[in-house]
Parts: C-alpha cells; sequence; structure tokens
C-alpha cells in the first residue's frame, strides 16, 4: 500500500479521538476573574474615548489652521459645518 492510503484513515481515527476533548467545556469564571474582566473592558472603554477626544481636538486644530491660512491667501472657503464639541471623558473611575 502507498503512504498516502495509510495517512488518510489514521488522520480520520486521530480526528475522532481529539474532537471530543476539544469540545470539552470549561468550568464558569470565578467572580474575581468577572471583576478582571469587567475592568479591563472598562479600561478599554475608557481608553476609547480619551483617544476619541484626542483625534477631536485635533481636527478641531487642523480645521482652524486650515481656514486661517485661505484666509490669509485670499481663497474663499464654504461655510464650515458645525460639529458637536469634543467632550472630555475625564479620568478612569473604576464601574461600580
Amino acid at each position: 500500500m502507498k503512504p498516502s492510503r495509510l495517512l488518510a484513515p489514521a488522520l480520520v481515527a486521530m480526528a475522532t479521538l481529539v474532537i471530543p476533548a476539544v469540545q470539552a467545556k470549561l468550568p464558569p469564571p470565578s467572580d474575581e476573574a468577572k471583576a478582571k474582566a469587567a475592568e479591563a473592558a472598562a479600561k478599554t472603554s475608557w481608553a476609547a474615548k480619551v483617544q476619541g477626544y484626542k483625534l477631536c481636538k485635533i481636527e478641531d486644530q487642523l480645521a482652524a489652521a486650515y481656514l486661517a491660512k485661505a484666509k490669509r491667501e485670499g481663497k474663499t472657503v464654504g461655510t464650515p459645518v458645525a460639529t458637536p464639541p469634543c467632550v472630555d471623558p475625564g479620568p478612569f473611575k473604576l464601574p461600580s
């Protein structure tokens, strides 16, 4: 027999042994693990808000610089679109 003909049945046999072990259920997370996960999620959310705030401030600075340059050069620029103000998320606070 060729080695390739023996390889396929061997792989099927190994898969039937491995698949049930992979499908085993993990125990539920402890309260401490849940608290750590919630804190990590809160920190990630807060960090995203801080990055959004910083991006908003930079966009405002760039728009103001562009409008000032266009005015100096005598170019006509359309009316700027009103955008919501940048909101500072403040310092990180643990969720209660």
